[in-house]
């Protein structure tokens, strides 16, 4: 995969790429970020990348000009499958989005800035639009990056269980269930004991009880329309007993 950012802060980003999994992702030759500064596609001497907007108003504008530059460069080295514009306004990011996009193989992300970009941008060059949540950030620098780690590490060999994935909260539209880990017992506070049984069907039943129960009581908007409510109140009312 190969994934190419773009933006007018070049340097918010340089620390998420170069450590843990995405940087082991470009070491195994899985992956590949490449960070493109827009002021190389400015215009003039000033490498200007904005100017104010057309009819008045607060806040400048991301130009047309040095945009379509620069997507117009990074296509004549490959096919895109998606250009892909971080917004606000744009549709909320989830595990499903980040699913399908980890099956592509070129993706370009335009960080939005300042007021946001010339909306012929939009209409011209930008093939999906995605937001990470209903509030606004000084840029869409913070938002590609967190798209980016969770499409690469979705990737086969990236991870080094490649069944972790697979068992995150959202995989199965529901909340991942409580983990536990050495030691057993502390201070009187134990682990759950079907976890040591090492009877394999009794945890994972135990694990899907958890998990539809977490589900049902954090986050219910998610409960997925084949889990019916009498059997999400089955499921807690066992784990209570």
């Amino acid at each position: 995969m190969h994934i190419d950012i773009i933006t007018v802060l070049p340097g918010l980003l340089e620390g998420p790429f170069s450590h843990s999994i995405l940087k082991r992702a470009e070491e195994k030759g899985l992956a590949k970020v490449e960070i493109h500064d827009l002021r190389d596609y400015g215009i003039g001497k000033q490498k200007t990348v904005d100017g104010y907007a057309f009819g008045g108003g607060a806040g400048m504008v991301m130009m047309i000009e040095p945009i379509a530059n620069c997507i117009e460069s990074l296509k004549k080295l490959r096919d895109y499958d998606e250009i892909i514009y971080m917004t606000p306004d744009g549709e909320t990011f989830n595990q499903s989005t980040a699913n399908a996009l980890s099956l592509k193989k070129n993706l370009i992300i335009l960080c939005g800035h300042y007021k946001g970009v010339d909306e012929r941008v939009r209409q011209i060059f930008i093939t999906k639009e995605i937001s990470i949540g209903d509030f606004v950030l000084s840029g869409g620098e913070l938002p590609a990056a967190l798209v980016t780690d969770a499409i690469i590490r979705l990737l086969p060999g990236v991870l080094n269980d490649e069944t972790s994935a697979l068992t995150d909260s959202f995989q199965d539209g529901l909340l991942a269930p409580p983990v536990f880990t050495r030691p057993a017992d502390y201070a009187g506070w134990k682990v759950p004991e079907v976890l040591l049984s090492g009877h394999a069907a009794k945890i994972e039943s135990w694990r899907f009880d958890q998990s539809v129960r977490r589900t049902h009581e954090r986050r219910p908007d998610l409960m997925n329309d084949g889990i019916s409510k009498e059997r999400d109140d089955n499921n807690i009312e066992q784990n209570d007993n």
